[in-house]
This record gives C-alpha cells, sequence and structure tokens, in this order.
C-alpha cells in the first residue's frame, strides 16, 4: 500500500467516522454548487450491469418547506403508512436490540422519558418536518427491478451521505418519508410508475440541537463476518 493509497483510505475512515444522522439541523438553504457537488459524487455509485437503478428528486429550500408543512398536515391525520416496498415484517434478536438501543439514545438525547406516549408522538412527527433541514429529497426505483433496484439505491444513499460529509453538510437517510408515496406523486409530481424507496434529508448541522448529542455503536467485525478458509 502506498503512501497515498493509506492517506485515501485514513480520510475514508474519517469520513466514515465523521458521518451520522443528523436529526437537527440549521434553517439556511446549500449553495446550489455544494448539492451539485455531491450529487456528482454520489453519481458513482455501483449498480447491477450500470443500471444506475435511482433517481433523486431534490427539494429547493421553498420547495422542501412547503413539503414540509403539507407532510406535517398530512401525518396528523394518522393515516395508517402505505409504503411501496414492504417494511420490515419484524425486528427480532440482536436487529431488534440494536434498533431499541438506537431508539433508547434518542428518546434520552432529546428528553422523552420512557413510557412519554405523548413526547414519543412529537418525536415522531419531526421526521415529517425533515428535522428541519432546509433540503430533502425523495428516492425511487423503476419497479421491475425489483429488490435488486432497491440494493442499488441503497448503495447510492451510503456514497451520498458520505459525498455530503466531505463537504460539510450532514445527512439522515429517512424510511418514514416512504411512509406516504402518494403524498409526492401528488405533491412532487412523482412517476407513478416508479416506487419511493426513502427519502434524504440535509443541511448544515445544528451542532447544539440535542438529538445530535450521541452516536451509535456499531457491531464488531466477528459479530457480522463469518470466514471461510
Amino acid at each position: 500500500m502506498t503512501a497515498s493509497d493509506r492517506d485515501a483510505a485514513y480520510r475514508l475512515e474519517q469520513l466514515a467516522l465523521e458521518r451520522y444522522s443528523c436529526r437537527g439541523f440549521l434553517p439556511e438553504p446549500l449553495p446550489r454548487s455544494t448539492i451539485d457537488r455531491i450529487l456528482t459524487i454520489a453519481q458513482r455509485s455501483p449498480s447491477w450491469c450500470n443500471s444506475q437503478a435511482w433517481q433523486l428528486t431534490v427539494g429547493s429550500a421553498a420547495a422542501t418547506d412547503r413539503a414540509r408543512r403539507a407532510l406535517l398536515a398530512h401525518a396528523r391525520q394518522g393515516l395508517p403508512p402505505t409504503p411501496d416496498l414492504p417494511w420490515p415484517r419484524e425486528y427480532r434478536g440482536v436487529y431488534l436490540q440494536r434498533r431499541r438501543e438506537c431508539g433508547f439514545q434518542l428518546y434520552a438525547a432529546v428528553g422523552v422519558a420512557r413510557g412519554d406516549q405523548q413526547g414519543a408522538d412529537r418525536q415522531r412527527l419531526e421526521n415529517f418536518r425533515f428535522f428541519g433541514a432546509p433540503h430533502v429529497a425523495i428516492l425511487t426505483t423503476e419497479e421491475p427491478l425489483g429488490t435488486y433496484g432497491a440494493i442499488d439505491c441503497g448503495a447510492y444513499i451510503g456514497l451520498f451521505m458520505l459525498a455530503a460529509r466531505a463537504c460539510g453538510v450532514a445527512s439522515i437517510a429517512m424510511a418514514a418519508l416512504a411512509a406516504y408515496p402518494d403524498f409526492w406523486r401528488r405533491e412532487w409530481g412523482l412517476d407513478p410508475q416508479r416506487r419511493v424507496v426513502c427519502g434524504l434529508a440535509f443541511g448544515i448541522e445544528d451542532a447544539q440541537h440535542p438529538a445530535n448529542g450521541f452516536r451509535t455503536r456499531r457491531a464488531a467485525l466477528d459479530e457480522v463476518v463469518r470466514w471461510v478458509e
């Protein structure tokens, strides 16, 4: 490994360590040049047969704010989610444990005590405010591409968030925004033949926001990797 390779690996490691799911943003919009830079890097994501299964619909600050108000009103009606892609049927074992740990950390950070349903509901609705982010984007794939189209979108999300971090921008991938795909088709004119995978909220992090005060842990390699000799 050359010195240049070591430098590149170190920087990538640092970006991966710095990146986190931001849940509190400053309201100032990003320059279009910054967003274009992130998108240009993210477009290098790998995909099956280079199909590049993703399409991203990005909201300006004004469009994001209109969607924020409309989606929050929609979510407050208590309508059941109707996602295009099925959500996990069940979290079990270590996956349930990790999910709970993340939720407990978040609620502790924002001062929601266990059993405080009103506080939990308030925090849940923050998803539909995009945590105050000045920009939101909706990621879609074509229905015939099936599971692997969604997998390609997952690779895109990962590179988008690393690219954002490299540009000094915070982000969060949001499955909650896929709960109401028909809302996005109506509000933002999405192609009805495409399937909503998730949303991405991004902007400059509010370092003082309590929701940004914790970090989730990662499993040790021996928990997730098995070698065959």
